[in-house]
């Protein structure tokens, strides 16, 4: 398979696989992505190691004996676990009850209204392929007209033969290239969020990943419902791979604001609001072990780039080569990859993610610096801020290259100064 790819890579007259996907992506070329990915890399291993040395002396504290070697990878989250617990006085489990599933859809659709005027009605009367499906009618008032923009269907539930995880689908893109004469609702999207969350027979509580994956969904279900394109073959998401994750990483950052939290995580029995004691805990829990994540996945998008820009694989031995770049790389004490090479399905199963699986963290500074924008104008739901949002971010989709819409927000390049403080890297 690598030698196919470079084969086709070649043809295109490029000398790698890694630069022919390059080419056709915001980075350009390996170069600009191997900057980002060594810039994080080198970070993060100070971080990770001083994790690991605090996981260690915590061990030590409690009278476990890890052996010579100290911390192995079976035992990182373990432990960390237990440091999280005892440092930040912070049990997650404690916040499901403040996270029902109908306070979070209800937080993510006022975000939605807040940001961008939309009104989502649920449409019992319309029939949907399943009973746990719930289907909205989507609107807003311009200039004291009222339009249809979208349908949407919320799909949260898992159940038999539905396939695993959390996407976005649509049913039908935008588009204004209608047949002459045709109903104008033809052009109308429609778009699913599809997620997995166990239903029991009460109310069904989130963990706050949960949370976040609802509200990352929804960020690609407003990519798809906001689309103004006239062909929908350049609608919606239909955009670069290091650009598609924008919308929806973007979303993830209002469900982590106090004003967000305090008015829709409410409990479930009695509707009081998250106590702004168990917030404190919560941000100040979140950059926590934040070396060790990075590390997963940045060691993953480094032997990813390094994969596709080998120039003989002839007698190649994927094995030893892993092996050897990590040692080069300096893989930080205690941790594996996320992806090792014979289960890496992004690389392997097509080609899509190859030679791409930095795009997570290309778009982790896109959107930490477009979040930064309403930050600073003092109000998250700034509305000039996020009238230029919804332009070049959300509606746009492939009309314009995605490098000129985020000048056309930020009014300047990409910096990465916002993604490391977020993550605690700076």
């Amino acid at each position: 398979m690598l030698k196919l790819r470079k084969r086709q890579a070649e043809m295109h007259g490029c000398s790698s696989f890694a630069e022919y996907q390059c080419k056709d992506l915001m980075a350009k070329k390996p170069e600009n992505v191997m900057n980002l990915l060594e810039n994080v890399w080198e970070r993060a291993k100070v971080s990770a190691n001083k994790e690991r040395e605090a996981l260690e002396e915590y061990c030590k504290e409690i009278g476990d004996d890890l052996g010579e070697e100290g911390v192995e990878p079976w035992d990182w989250r373990y432990y960390a676990e237990k440091v999280r617990i005892a440092k930040y006085d912070f049990d997650e489990s404690l916040l499901k009850p403040y996270l029902s599933l109908e306070k979070v859809t209800e937080a993510v659709m006022a975000v939605s209204n807040k940001l961008f005027g939309l009104q989502y009605t649920k449409r019992d009367d319309i029939s949907s392929y399943h009973p746990d499906v719930d289907t909205y009618e989507v609107r807003e008032t311009v200039d004291g007209t009222d339009k249809l923009v979208a349908v949407f269907i919320h799909d949260n539930f898992a159940r038999k033969a539905k396939s695993s995880g959390a996407w976005m689908s649509e049913y039908r893109g935008q588009s204004k290239n209608l047949e002459e004469g045709a109903d104008i609702i033809e052009g109308i999207p429609i778009i699913s969020n599809n997620n997995n969350f166990a239903k029991g027979s009460g109310p069904t509580l989130l963990s706050f990943d949960d949370a976040t994956t609802l509200f990352h969904e929804f960020g690609h279900g407003t990519h798809g419902m906001l689309s103004d394109a006239t062909y929908g073959r350049l609608a919606g998401t239909n955009v670069l791979t290091d650009f598609v994750e924008l919308p929806s990483q973007l979303m993830e950052h209002w469900l982590e604001q106090p004003e967000v939290l305090k008015e829709y995580a409410r409990h479930y029995e009695t509707n009081e609001p998250v106590p702004d004691e168990m917030l404190a805990k919560l941000k100040a829990a979140k950059s926590f072990n934040q070396g060790f994540e990075t590390i997963e996945y940045t060691s993953c998008a480094l032997l990813d780039m390094a994969l596709h820009q080998v120039e003989n694989y002839d007698d190649f031995d994927i094995a030893k080569f892993e092996k050897e770049e990590l040692e080069r790389l300096g893989m930080p004490k205690g941790i594996i990859m996320r992806h090792r090479p014979a289960h890496f399905q992004h690389l392997f199963a097509s080609s899509h993610y190859a030679a791409g699986y930095y795009v997570y963290l290309w778009a982790e500074v896109l959107d930490a610096d477009v979040f930064a924008a309403f930050k600073e104008t003092g109000n998250i739901f700034d509305e000039v801020t996020a009238k230029r949002c919804r332009k070049y971010i959300y509606s746009s989709g492939n009309t314009v290259a995605p490098d000129e819409l985020f000048r056309l927000f930020r009014g300047r390049e990409p910096e990465i100064q916002y993604m490391l403080e977020k993550k605690g890297l700076a």
